[in-house]
């Protein structure tokens, strides 16, 4: 009976964690509607919400902020999601998609189709950049991320290397995409290389409500299929050959988990450019309260990536407004330091 109440006891504080950060959540994400230049209270972002606010309020709330939102919330789950099972799958603490080389796979991809396929130029009237085909981009990077995704995945199913070593070949792959985007930068047009310049910046407030569907279809379906496999991630936490004994098909796993979570990353960046630490660290921060247990972790840490990057883009839209300041230095900026707090947190306890 003790251990039944105990039991119950630890199942309602990891179902209430998840609960409080869905609460966090929708308050962050009034605030970041509420916050900005137009000063509409919090009153007024709920009445409009409900169809009772002014035409001015729907405008700015629905056509200028909410996609925004959306796309933090929606990004911010995608990416989380995709590094907590890719350190689960890989069974290494540091993997997600830019340690691995797949985000920067995926920027070189956009990058070419941005260059080499005319996907983006320059609208030298307003002085800004505008995607053309927003899809062909995310194709290319898709593509890319791949070429990236089945170098892991080969060296891990031949060579049988190490999980250190699976990090160390995707900070070699994420240098030799960088350069060879420094290089289609080099010999490009100067609007292309404004365009990729732009687009790799990191901008959340870039797509349109057509992006966020594309975007929106993709995580669930990876959500869908991550949550599916809860158990077998957790059967992968005690090694390849206890999961294998457990009946869990550990290659098929791999290949099908790296593939989803390679399409999840680069449509998610194709979108919005380069977004570091998100997928890092969510899944870091949440193991501190709820522990490893994927039934719960998963969720977690989708619910704490979109609470970080909506904040993220909250303080960038707020720090030196009206200057809007790319997300993906504002996640780099907060995301290494506390990164680095966990660490040695961590050498610390040992």
């Amino acid at each position: 009976m003790e251990n039944t109440e105990s039991y119950k006891g630890y199942i309602r504080h990891k179902r209430t964690f998840i609960l409080l950060l869905i609460v966090i959540t929708g308050l962050a994400a009034l605030f970041a509607i509420s916050a900005g230049s137009a000063n509409l209270s919090v009153k007024e972002v709920v009445l409009t919400l409900f169809g009772q606010g002014s035409t001015q309020s729907h405008i700015i709330v629905f056509n200028h902020r909410m996609p925004r939102i959306v796309t933090a919330i929606v990004g911010g789950i995608g990416l989380a999601a995709v590094g907590c099972v890719l350190q689960s799958i890989l069974r290494n603490p540091l993997a997600s998609a830019s340690t691995l080389g797949i985000s920067q796979g995926a920027a070189f991809g956009a990058s070419f189709a941005i260059i080499v396929l005319g996907a983006g130029v320059q609208n030298q009237t307003a002085d800004a950049v505008t995607i053309l085909n927003p899809y062909m981009i995310s194709f290319c990077a898709f593509i890319s991320a791949m070429m990236s995704t089945l170098v892991i995945m080969g060296l891990a199913h031949f060579n049988r290397v190490t999980p250190e070593s699976m990090i160390l070949s995707g900070v070699a792959l994420s240098t030799l995409f960088s350069g060879a985007t420094t290089l289609l930068q080099y010999f490009a047009a100067d609007v292309k290389v404004a365009a990729v310049v732009f687009w790799t910046f990191g901008d959340l407030g870039r797509t349109s409500w057509r992006e966020i569907l594309v975007m929106t279809i993709v995580a669930v379906a990876a959500m869908t299929y991550f949550v599916y496999n809860r158990w077998n991630y957790n059967a992968l936490q005690n090694g390849e050959e206890a999961a294998k004994g457990l009946g869990v098909s550990v290659e098929r796993l791999r290949m099908i988990g790296m593939f989803i979570c390679s399409l999840t990353a680069a449509v998610i960046v194709s979108f919005v450019g380069i977004i570091n630490f998100i997928g890092l660290i969510s899944p870091h921060l949440v193991r501190r309260f709820i522990g490893g247990d994927y039934r719960y972790l998963l969720p977690a840490s989708a619910l704490m990536g979109a609470v970080l990057l909506l904040l993220s883009d909250t303080v960038a839209r707020l720090a030196v407004s009206p200057i809007i300041l790319p997300v993906g230095a504002i996640t780099s900026f907060l995301g290494a330091p506390l990164f680095l707090y966990l660490i040695f947190k961590g050498v610390g306890r040992r």
